[in-house]
């Protein structure tokens, strides 16, 4: 008797056992997560925090409407610190422990090329929401910010042009890395193509968190003075931006007399410059916070409101860029596809990203280019106001099609205009 009853008791413990293991099983397969890799610490921080902020929002704003596929998303935000090998540690922990379906995250191209290994190995997915300098084509990776030919070649085309100041000398100026230094390779090619001679090209870098640009201020002054009409065209990123523009301004280097372009500074990285020296300079990006139309009030306004309700710092002086536009595109075209293929399972997210659309807060409809991975994306250049805003001065008709391979790299005509092993 005794014997039964212990065997009874241990068949009932063991079904209340699988009844709490599935119930917790089944509300962990309740949500889906997400990785967000973005730096909150060091160099990067002034451009990545934003992003980081964008990213919760967007999934706060569609788990609100029902999430996705009946499934609350879940962030599991992490920390980089601006630290290359630390990207990839980290993209490592999101895929294999927290077990995420998708990772948003990444802005220097360094970082985006430390975690590409964990991502082909794990078969992860990574969105990339920055400007880039092209020459890549992952079957893991969608890149919704710029290639060149989205931003770089259409901004020193209009520097060349009239409108732009007709510059016949160009200063390529930027911090020093991948991103940088491949970009001034395309324009160099691109400028040469132009019949500008070698002699009328000025490459300089500095390392990341730089912050004396006296000397080099100095250099330029000396290079435009030399009678040819002199543009710089800026790729430095991170924290360095804020001392080289307030150099710039010291210098008394006036937009009428050296325009500088800038392809890694927009609204946020001038909150923290007095802009009145720098009105009239110019950046180049895809989208601006200053256009008008109802996509891009709705999303301004859910910034600001988020950023009250989670008492951000200067959360009433809060703006949108290009980037942060970017994340939130990717995001929700994620949610679309995974709707599409009915499933988070990567492969089939992959082929369902193809030809996605959304209209976005540039006011265009963008499109997920059926191959190659990149947003057909709209161009827009703008100077810089007094308060912080740009006022855009050129535009394309319509969205452009990204070329990942630059036709101004000799080989690239070969190259396919999709990733392997897709």
């Amino acid at each position: 008797m005794k014997r039964r009853h212990f065997i009874k008791a241990l068949a009932v413990s063991a079904s209340i056992a699988a009844i709490g293991a599935a119930s917790f099983y089944a509300h962990a397969a309740d949500t889906i997560k997400v990785g967000i890799l973005h730096s909150l610490s060091g160099t990067m921080a002034i451009s990545e925090t934003a992003l980081k902020e964008t990213a919760l929002m967007t999934i706060a704003e569609i788990n609100a409407k029902g999430g996705v596929m009946g499934r609350q998303l879940e962030p599991v935000v992490v920390d980089p610190a601006s630290n290359w090998p630390l990207f990839a540690e980290k993209s490592r922990q999101l895929l294999t422990q927290d077990k995420v379906a998708v990772v948003f995250g990444c802005w220097t191209s360094v970082s985006r090329k430390s975690v590409l290994p964990v991502f082909k190995e794990l078969n992860g997915l990574l969105f990339y929401p920055v400007q880039y300098e092209g020459e890549e084509l992952e079957k893991n990776v969608f890149y919704t910010g710029a290639a060149p030919n989205q931003q770089a070649i259409p901004a020193v085309e209009y520097l060349m042009s009239k409108d732009g100041g007709s510059a016949k000398r160009f200063v390529l100026l930027g911090t020093d890395y991948v991103y940088p230094r491949t970009t001034n390779k395309i324009l160099r090619a691109f400028l040469k193509s132009k019949g500008v001679a070698e002699a009328d090209i000025m490459e300089d870098y500095t390392p990341f968190g730089h912050s004396d640009y006296q000397t080099i201020i100095a250099k330029i002054k000396k290079f435009a003075g030399e009678g040819k009409k002199t543009a710089v065209i800026s790729t430095i990123n991170g924290d360095s931006n804020v001392p080289f523009y307030k150099e710039l301004g010291n210098a008394g280097l006036k937009a009428t007399d050296v325009p500088v372009v800038a392809f890694s500074v927009g609204e946020e990285e001038l909150r923290g410059v007095d802009t009145r020296p720098l009105v009239g300079h110019l950046a180049a990006w895809n989208y601006f916070m200053s256009l008008k139309n109802g996509e891009n009030d709705k999303f301004i306004k859910m910034y600001k409101d988020w950023a009250k309700k989670q008492k951000l710092p200067n959360a009433d002086k809060v703006v949108t860029n290009d980037p942060m536009e970017a994340t939130y595109i990717g995001i929700h075209m994620w949610k679309q596809a995974v709707e599409k293929a009915k499933s988070t399972d990567v492969d089939k997210v992959i082929a369902a990203m193809a030809g996605q659309k959304i209209k976005a807060p540039s006011g265009f409809e963008v499109k997920m280019d059926e191959k190659n991975h990149h947003l057909h994306k709209p161009v827009f250049i703008g100077e810089v106001k007094a308060d912080g805003q740009f006022n855009v001065v050129w535009k394309t008709k319509g969205p452009v099609k990204a070329a990942p391979w630059s036709p101004y790299i000799p080989g690239n005509d070969k190259k396919k205009d999709e990733p392997d092993g897709k």
